[in-house]
């Protein structure tokens, strides 16, 4: 019997209940022995009292890509999809995972990181910058800060989300991201939007943002994003599956954005558009992560 885990009460939450129900649906498809559970944050006790075996876990955002709920399973024994809850912690910690990244020479944007009640750190790096929330996806809470005098406000904004927040230089250029399913990467996928960035709105909003996949890259240029996006999922000791999303500047020149060990997995999601250009169905994809698990 499998476990759905979806939901939570993380600002991802409604991207998270889409993609436990696609999740849902290809298991039921395959006649496998499944239920859904709507995570609230205080309901696990719910979770306790049935009986499984598995725990596929499409929650996204704190308390479910952070180690919380995998360390909840991890201290019952009970088997669930994707990274341990050690390299769960380090994915979602941005500035915890750039120095991981940074000890391995991964190329990444400078940055500085601000602690809600402590001083503001020298920036020794040019405008922009990107403001952001240490520990939030989606792309929930970030700024670009084009002038100086715009930092307060991006900062009060990151600061709803968390009270550490990562202030890095911005690095203009063409976004890509990388699936991983077990130790293997997936095709590249260019991601084409007419916004500022690839934020919030561009990613569930917008009818306008492209998905070029194959994507634009020479076949050299596409191997070396994905030998740098498993050497990333690597550093961290991320498992199963995930994704790595960089941006490419004008030189054609590769810096690390962050990375997902629980990403989406809804009909439009960057994953399974990845293991389709692979060959590989949606039911395949579910099947292949239980299979890593």
């Amino acid at each position: 019997m499998i476990a759905v885990l979806m939901g939570g009460n993380s600002a991802e939450r409604k991207v998270s209940l889409d993609s436990g129900e696609a999740v849902y649906q290809a298991l039921k498809s395959q006649h496998i022995a499944c239920f859904k559970f709507d995570w609230h944050g205080d309901n696990l006790n719910n979770l306790w009292s049935q009986k499984f075996d598995l725990a596929f876990i499409v929650l996204h955002g704190r308390g479910g890509e952070d180690g919380v709920i995998q360390k909840q399973l991890e201290d019952r024994h009970i088997a669930y999809t994707g990274s341990n809850s050690t390299a769960s912690a380090n994915g979602m910690d941005k500035h915890l995972c750039k120095e991981i990244w940074q000890s391995e020479n991964l190329p990444l944007a400078a940055s500085v990181l601000v602690n809600k009640e402590s001083q503001l750190p020298d920036i020794n790096f040019p405008l922009p910058w990107a403001v952001k929330p240490a520990s939030e996806g989606s792309s929930i809470g970030i700024s670009k800060v084009t002038n100086r005098s715009q930092l307060d406000s991006a900062l009060t904004l990151a600061q709803r989300y968390d009270d550490k927040i990562l202030i890095e230089q911005w690095i203009a250029g063409e976004e890509y991201t990388v699936a991983i399913l077990g130790n293997k990467t997936l095709p590249v996928i260019k991601i084409v939007t007419d916004q500022d960035f690839y934020n919030y709105e561009s990613k569930y909003l917008s009818n306008t943002t492209q998905y070029l996949c194959p994507c634009d890259l020479s076949k050299e240029q596409e191997n070396q994003l994905q030998k740098i996006a498993l050497k990333a999922f690597q550093a961290i000791n991320a498992t199963g599956w995930g994704r790595v999303d960089f941006i490419l500047d004008k030189h054609n020149a590769p810096c690390l954005l962050e990375i997902n060990t629980v990403p989406g997995m809804t009909s439009h999601s960057l994953v399974p558009m990845a293991a389709k250009a692979a060959g590989i169905t949606f039911e395949q994809l579910v099947q292949q992560i239980i299979d890593e698990a």
